[in-house]
């Protein structure tokens, strides 16, 4: 088998990242004895797991950096990937290669199908085999930790199956209301599944709607929350293009933080990572101030507000919900007060179009649309239709890259395209960047 042979493997099975998800059949014991068959590999390293709708990838990367600086062997499970299947298992920051993704997927076979053969319980999902190859290989290669990100959700979700120490929810607003529900409280509860008794959790800024699910799961599990916004703090000293400084006051200390990545809602991300990891710190585990600082400066994160060219510039976000796409136009604003902008958007339809496009329209009136390859994704005439709602006639492209190329020809040197409305139409655009 090659790298080829084991994506066409993998994806034989229902990969609910591509189709619709009124199929899925919820049930944890499925992966569970999976993981049985392996040994329970879920167990071998300590762990933080990361809920919530908008930064838990980012704050995801930036604990698993943050460890990884403290001298830690630190695995990192993430989803979607941008270019490559194998972004999704990385250790210490760098994905696997592709040689030892065939490896786990040669391993993990034999117990797929014969949990499959089983067959009590229903098929095996494409994401549940992927959560299983990480927690294997990060047992294989002795790691001292694993940050694990929700694929969907919390209480069902895959990764659903571990002990963490810590639990982070990073902001939660609507997306996925099809499976997670309709109102915040719902979804807030959805989330709140990974809270189990024994860990800590940290709570980034919520709705008032939200925030009182997390509380209420957090007493009826006798387990110690922690607020970001009140509890720990943060305050902006310098923003712009080459990064942030800002100071966040937490539980044990003040830090003075310079994080690479750019946007206000990141050092919200980041103030949740420090108390995580102030959480940890009273665990026993050997982090000091200077990993925390050290941790966050490294730490990498593609597709958000990511700038790719200059003259003109080109940004990619990975903004798929209206919350997103209200903070990416704040962010536009603010490193770009006095460009013009031009928005490229391609949205799926298991996403809220039309509250994205009620946030598109406040940031330029200059859009692009284009479907990504993606099967869900949306036709750029029916998106153009909700903004003609606001009597915006955007301009329309067979490919994301033709419309970037489109967006670019008609820029001038000063102006700002941005490619956003989906992770798929990110990975696009820096697919063509790259090539």
């Amino acid at each position: 088998m090659n790298y080829q042979e084991s994506i066409a493997y993998l994806l034989r099975f229902a990969d609910y990242e591509r189709l619709p998800r009124s199929g899925i059949v919820w049930d944890l014991r499925r992966v569970e004895r999976l993981l049985e068959r392996l040994g329970a590999p879920q167990y071998h390293a300590r762990t933080v797991h990361v809920a919530g709708t908008k930064g838990k990838g980012s704050t995801s990367a930036m604990m698993a950096s943050i460890l990884a600086h403290a001298g830690f062997k630190v695995g990192l499970y993430t989803s979607p990937h941008l270019l490559s299947y194998t972004e999704r298992i990385r250790v210490n920051g760098i994905p696997v290669s592709e040689a030892e993704w065939v490896q786990l997927t040669e391993a993990i076979r034999p117990h797929v199908e014969a949990e499959n053969r089983r067959g009590d319980l229903g098929q095996l999902t494409t994401f549940e085999i992927f959560t299983a190859m990480a927690f294997l290989h990060f047992r294989n290669i002795g790691a001292d930790w694993q940050v694990i990100e929700v694929g969907l959700g919390g209480r069902l979700d895959a990764t659903n199956v571990v002990r963490p120490e810590v639990c982070i929810i990073t902001s939660i607003s609507y997306d996925h209301m099809d499976v997670l529900g309709d109102t915040l409280d719902k979804i807030a509860r959805e989330k709140s599944g990974i809270i189990k008794g024994g860990a800590d959790v940290v709570s980034a800024p919520q709705s008032p709607e939200a925030l009182g699910v997390i509380e209420e799961v957090c007493r009826q599990k006798q387990v110690r929350l922690i607020k970001v916004g009140s509890d720990v703090t943060w305050r902006a000293i310098r923003s712009d293009i080459s990064g942030q400084d800002f100071r966040v006051h937490g539980l044990k200390g003040s830090y003075d933080i310079m994080l690479p990545l750019l946007g206000d809602y990141q050092m919200e991300n980041a103030a949740c990572a420090v108390a995580a990891a102030e959480l940890l710190m009273e665990r026993g585990v050997s982090l000091g101030a200077g990993d925390i600082s050290g941790g966050l400066a490294s730490v990498s994160w593609a597709g958000r507000f990511q700038i790719l060219r200059r003259s003109p510039w080109l940004i990619v976000d990975g903004a798929h919900n209206a919350d997103s796409m209200k903070r990416l136009g704040e962010a536009l604003h603010q490193y770009f007060p006095h460009h013009k902008l031009t928005l490229v958007l391609g949205f799926g339809n298991d996403k809220d179009v039309s509250g994205m496009v009620a946030e598109a329209v406040k940031i330029t009136g200059s859009i692009v649309l284009a479907p990504s390859r993606h099967p869900k994704a949306v036709k750029p005439d029916a998106i153009a239709q909700e903004f003609a709602k606001y009597g915006v006639c955007p301009r329309t492209a067979g490919t994301v890259a033709g419309a970037v190329q489109l967006a670019i020809k008609d820029a001038g040197p000063d102006d700002v395209v941005c490619a956003a409305g989906s992770l798929f139409v990110t990975a696009e655009v820096m697919e063509m960047m790259a090539s």
